[in-house]
């Protein structure tokens, strides 16, 4: 199977497409930079550098807030085609604080309060009601970046006043005390894969390694990891990381990073991060090429006007490729379907070179 990784060429995507190169038969890098989307009449086309964009059996994108749309659009397109973890709309969701809370607010998922207002004047009225200290932030960011710590209304409105220049909307959050850190959970598929909690530099509010904090291994107890799961799914990405603080009150979901860097969560738990998310796409990019194979086996048979008993005794017959693994024979789904065969049930086996045959016992 043939696989590409679509990002701005950080290392922890790099470390990815090593770590993909050992379950895929070819793996590619492709700079975000470099993809482009062309529109001319009926036709739309991904191009790379200029040239159609090759076909993958399964695709990682990811990328900086700045090209949100574009990988919205990219996956978009992608996705009839191929396999992908993280789905179109998660690009612009979780990469907009405002679209995130709401998404995991019909979720039900436990956040800090939040209030966003797109005037000053709106903004003042809402610090009337504020217990200090609060965060205030702007929808878009990552990395901690654009975000500010108030420790008075005082402090509050001066901000206020600094930012009424920049004529946009601002978030205004409570503050959760915890001794300034926070939890980054690493969510593939079903799983928290991995955890760390980051502690701040000295004299900063904000936990993020790229502000300086420095990480510690942590393990997560069940109810925490289920809401880190939880968030994952109510964004719609099946590989992120889920930012948690946890408060007095319990677990609280910050935001979802949906291109965690792994250099931090590597290094402090030890984990292999990187082949923890290459084997998931692996196995999400064969199931789905086994399905792909069996629906058109299906559409074959219907364009040909064959039922699916061909025979006057209910046989059925499907032509197909062998699945070995292992030494093991897997059998087609719509095989297993028909025949009922469980996990548990005994079989007889009868067979010779070229032939095979399985009868419940």
């Amino acid at each position: 199977m043939k696989a590409a990784i679509i990002s701005l060429g950080s290392l922890s995507s790099a470390w990815t497409a090593k770590a993909m190169r050992a379950y895929f038969d070819e793996v590619d890098e492709i700079d975000l930079k470099d993809i482009e989307i062309s529109f001319t009449g009926k036709k739309q086309e991904i191009l790379y550098k200029g040239e159609p964009l090759d076909n993958y059996d399964g695709i990682y994108a990811k990328g900086s807030f700045r090209y949100a749309n574009l990988l919205s659009a990219l996956t978009s397109m992608l996705s009839p085609v191929s396999y992908l973890p993280i789905y179109s709309s998660a690009f612009t969701v979780a990469h907009d604080k405002l679209l995130t809370q709401l998404r995991l607010h019909a979720a039900n998922i436990p956040m800090p309060k939040t209030f966003l207002t797109s005037n000053i004047s709106a903004a003042k009225n809402i610090l009337k009601k504020m217990n200090y200290p609060i965060i205030m932030k702007f929808p878009s960011g990552t990395q901690g970046k654009g975000v500010m710590f108030a420790d008075s209304k005082a402090s509050a409105l001066s901000i206020l006043d600094a930012l009424a220049v920049l004529k946009q909307p601002v978030i205004i959050q409570e503050y959760v005390e915890t001794n300034s850190t926070d939890i980054r959970a690493v969510v593939v598929g079903e799983k928290v894969i991995a955890a760390y909690k980051r502690v701040a530099a000295i004299g900063e509010k904000r936990a993020n390694i790229h502000q300086g904090g420095v990480g510690e291994m942590i393990i997560l107890d069940a109810k925490t990891k289920k809401i880190a799961i939880a968030a994952a799914k109510a964004i719609k990405a099946e590989i992120c990381g889920v930012d948690i603080l946890e408060g007095a009150k319990g677990p609280v979901v910050l935001e979802v990073n949906i291109s965690p860097g792994l250099q931090g969560v590597t290094k402090c738990t030890k984990i292999d991060v990187a082949d923890e998310i290459a084997k998931y796409i692996f196995e999400k990019t064969k199931v789905l090429k086994a399905s792909d194979t069996e629906t058109k086996a299906k559409d074959l048979f219907t364009d040909l006007g064959i039922e699916d008993s061909v025979k006057g005794d209910g046989v059925s017959e499907l032509i197909t490729t062998l699945d070995l693994r292992s030494n093991r024979l897997l059998l087609p789904e719509i095989i297993t379907k028909k025949t009922e065969f469980g996990e548990h049930g005994e079989v007889v086996l009868k067979f010779m070179k070229g032939k095979l045959e399985i009868v419940k016992f």
